[in-house]
């Protein structure tokens, strides 16, 4: 190899990678931690030790130039080697020192997870934990997490997966709150029943009148949204409808009884356990996933 022909920064070259998938400086100075004329300079000094114009500045944004697109590629497939060679050097680690990153949801983290931390800080207290708390998909081969928790299977060859159950999915309410909905024998006495859904979309009425349980909603029965599965919690502690939540965490609260449970439940969704598999030869992060596992397997 040429040493002496790679004349370029890597970190600038990070700088104009994370501005193109990002899609502009804000946004990319936001993913690394950085302020926005910060990245921007990075991004000049890469133009000049180029020797060429990354992108044409258009107003309040950027648009890339030939030479810019030209680059990509090549630019990508170093932040995929830089990201592989990161995981390799943290899979080495056989110490019981360091930050373990285990992404979850609101509920998981709320209701789950507070037992494990705790055995964690008694068992390890080398190890500092950050909970990436969150409905997006964390990318483990991106090292946006060390360990994550899932409601599906991953399909990619180079994780580890341990499936910790099976769990059932219940639309809970009050009592208060079911009283008028007794004679569900009739259509007619869920026509007013409100679900309380995660999005404005079909999705949830399609399962539960795809169940074959009678159901037959629309969009009059769906009035309230929200991705806050906490959210959801505290409106149906309030009486303000029903909702979906597993069988483990929605019977532990008192007031919740369990919607027409001759339906069945509405789903069943498995949990899963999530480590990349060079992650996984790290000590810290193994002693972490064996803890989750122990804890919250059937």
């Amino acid at each position: 190899m040429d040493w002496q022909t790679v004349n370029f920064d890597w970190n600038r070259a990070r700088a104009f990678l994370v501005t193109v998938e990002e899609g502009s400086l804000s946004a990319g100075a936001r993913a690394l931690g950085l302020t926005q004329p910060t990245l921007g300079r990075q991004v000049t000094a890469l133009e000049q030790e180029l020797g060429v114009t990354l992108f044409e500045r258009l107003g309040q944004g950027l648009k890339l130039t030939e030479s810019g697109a030209e680059l990509v590629a090549h630019v990508q497939a170093m932040g995929a080697a830089a990201s592989r060679f990161s995981m390799v050097a943290s899979g080495q680690s056989q110490t019981l020192e360091g930050i373990v990153t285990i992404a979850a949801s609101e509920l998981e983290a709320v209701f789950m997870l507070p037992a494990v931390i705790e055995r964690i800080r008694t068992e390890l207290p080398g190890i500092t934990l950050d909970l990436q708390i969150s409905h997006e998909v964390a990318n483990l081969k991106q090292r946006e997490a060390d360990i994550a928790l899932r409601s599906f299977r991953p399909t990619q060859p180079d994780l580890i997966v341990r499936k910790l159950c099976e769990t059932p999915i219940w639309l809970y309410g009050t009592v208060q709150y079911l009283a008028p909905y007794a004679d569900v024998s009739s259509a007619d006495a869920l026509k007013n029943i409100q679900i309380i859904g995660f999005e404005q979309n079909n999705k949830l009425q399609e399962l539960l009148n795809n169940s074959g349980n009678g159901w037959s909603l629309s969009a009059t029965n769906q009035k309230i949204s929200t991705l806050s599965q906490m959210l959801q919690w505290e409106l149906v502690k309030r009486h303000q409808g029903l909702a979906l939540f597993p069988e483990s965490i929605g019977d532990r609260e008192a007031s919740f009884v369990r919607a027409f449970e001759s339906f069945g439940p509405p789903i069943t969704l498995p949990l899963w356990l999530v480590c990349h598999r060079e992650l996984h030869t790290s000590l810290r992060v193994r002693k972490v996933f064996d803890v989750i596992a122990a804890m919250l397997s059937d």
